[in-house]
């Protein structure tokens, strides 16, 4: 399975994603610059990103603790998740999500 990250330079970077992996850990491990200061804990909003339009219907609905740390991120819009709450799947293979303002290293 793949991911497509798009870096805040605008650089998409194909990854290599497993099954069950949060996109946030998938991230963090190629050393993109995604702070996830939490380590998935869905406690802050620091691994905030935007998924692709095509991609929204795909994912599991946001839970409300996610919603709640949105609320916290700079720029958020209606394509706004944290990769800490996104599990790869097959279904997800080829998911593009772009890394958001305020949460590079």
């Amino acid at each position: 399975m793949k991911i497509f990250v798009t870096d805040p330079d605008g650089i998409e970077h194909e990854l290599e994603a497993l099954e069950g992996w949060r996109v946030m850990e998938i991230i963090k491990d190629y050393g993109l610059p995604l702070k996830a200061e939490c380590g998935g804990a869905c406690c802050c909003a620091t691994c905030h990103v935007y998924v692709s339009e095509e991609w929204i219907g795909k994912l599991f609905e946001m839970r409300e603790d996610e919603e709640d740390m949105l609320d916290e991120a700079m720029e958020v819009r209606d394509n706004s998740r944290l990769s800490c709450q996104i599990l790869m799947s097959e279904a997800l293979d080829g998911l593009k999500v772009t890394i958001a303002p305020g949460t590079e290293i």
